[in-house]
């Protein structure tokens, strides 16, 4: 009798692993010590806490510091940190040290979880992914001591450590205890450049971290995946930023200096490339600061980093394919390269799947009873897991609550990769049917 084996691709594993996670997550959040209140958090609420650090995106439905004890956060800090790196890294990561050799199905996965181009070179990268995390993290904590201890004494070290990783994970989880994440330091220059730094750091991706440590300020050397994420990223911060102060002066930055103007500015343009702090609260933003916190949402981090959205490099391929078809070239070609077309199909296929999602979510939201503007932007904010809100999140319904909660997950592993591990793999056909020309526009 002949038995047949059921075998996980590499997307389906990854997506497994971050279920797994995450109701792991939840069953550990549900104890009572890990509550203040020594009370069992509601197994819909944990689970949303759950998927929210796991899948660092941020949304919360109780204010961290007063819900949690330092039990119920250590639990959030290592869903935080095991999530940004991914679980399939970190399982792969004890393997190393353990000795045990990576077989070809676990460097498949590491290719999806570290961004990798190619097999080849996929554990040396997890490895320098390693050292890229603790070494930026570890930055980021002893900066963030300067700032903390002085404020909040002892507790401050572990707050600091909370914080940093909570950053560059791109996570917005916070511990402040206002309930308003930081808007109560919105004119901490201090706070809000390390924050900034320790952002931008998690979401460049670590391929261009590797091409950093490799090649130095080598430019040229770079990959061209490098020149783009790095090139893109500055592009979007430098933009949004000087739109942002122009655009919020007499908004939601009225009644603060020129300077305070300026950093809250710089932060409202990295925060919604999927950090999730805020310095302003987002209900006083103009119509066209929503607008944009809402574009910079969807496009998001880097690919291969620890953040979300459709990534700056999907949208720089949308954006060179439409300029060279508006060109009449048939070819897309950047920093003397072409792009592949299999790759510019890819990212388009992408970004439909994840607008999709991402309308589909905000009509449920709507059908319960949540404005438009909101529902669009928890929506956007949930599948490029972001993390801000216009303040609904606490009191959204139970059905909206299990429609975020898949939008995050979709949005963490990506949709796209969602809908590939729920399909059967099928072999390739051998004839192909006849093309036809259709009209496009």
């Amino acid at each position: 009798m002949d038995r047949r084996h059921f075998t996980l691709n590499a997307v389906q594993s990854l997506a497994l692993s971050f279920a797994c996670l995450i109701l792991l997550g939840a069953l550990l959040l549900m104890l009572p010590w890990a509550s203040r209140d020594r009370g069992s958090l509601p197994f819909l609420d944990a689970l949303f806490t759950s998927a929210s650090a796991s899948c660092v995106t941020g949304l919360v439905l109780y204010d961290t510091w007063t819900q949690f004890t330092l039990f119920g956060q250590a639990v959030l800090l290592v869903l935080i940190q095991i999530g940004g790196l991914s679980f399939m890294t970190v399982s792969a990561l004890v393997s190393i040290f353990l000795g045990r050799r990576i077989g070809l199905h676990q460097r498949s996965v590491l290719m999806d979880s570290v961004g990798a181009l190619q097999m080849g070179g996929v554990v040396r990268l997890t490895r320098r992914a390693l050292k890229v995390t603790v070494a930026c993290e570890s930055l980021g904590a002893v900066a963030l001591l300067a700032w903390f201890c002085p404020r909040y004494g002892p507790r401050g070290a572990w707050m600091a450590v909370f914080h940093a990783v909570s950053a560059f994970c791109n996570a917005g989880f916070d511990l402040l205890g206002t309930g308003s994440s930081l808007t109560s330091a919105a004119g901490e220059a201090y706070l809000n450049i390390v924050l900034i730094l320790l952002i931008i750091a998690g979401g460049l991706g670590f391929l261009v971290w590797d091409d950093i440590l490799t090649h130095g300020p080598r430019f040229r050397r770079w990959r061209l995946h490098s020149k783009i994420a790095f090139t893109g990223t500055l592009l979007v911060f430098f933009l949004s930023a000087g739109a942002f102060y122009i655009l919020e002066g007499d908004h939601a930055f009225a009644g603060a200096s020129a300077g305070e103007q300026l950093l809250m500015a710089a932060f409202q343009a990295v925060t919604p490339r999927t950090a999730g702090f805020n310095t302003v609260d987002l209900r006083s933003l103009s119509a066209s600061g929503t607008l944009l916190t809402m574009v910079l949402m969807f496009i998001g981090a880097g690919s291969g980093s620890t953040g979300g959205g459709i990534k700056v490099n999907t949208f720089a391929v949308l954006a060179l394919s439409a300029l060279a078809r508006v060109r009449r070239r048939e070819d897309v070609d950047l920093f003397g390269r072409r792009l592949d077309e299999a790759d510019i199909h890819k990212a388009f296929s992408s970004v439909s799947m994840y607008f999709m999602v991402c309308i589909a979510g905000c009509m449920i939201l709507c059908l319960q009873g949540i404005a438009l503007d909101d529902a669009l932007f928890e929506s956007i904010s949930a599948m490029g897991t972001v993390g801000l809100t216009r303040g609904i999140t606490a009191t959204l319904p139970a059905f909206s609550k299990i429609t975020v909660i898949l939008m995050m997950f979709a949005g963490r592993v990506g949709s796209m990769s969602v809908a590939m591990a729920i399909t059967r793999d099928r072999p390739r056909a051998h004839l192909r049917n006849v093309p036809e020309k259709i009209l496009i526009g």
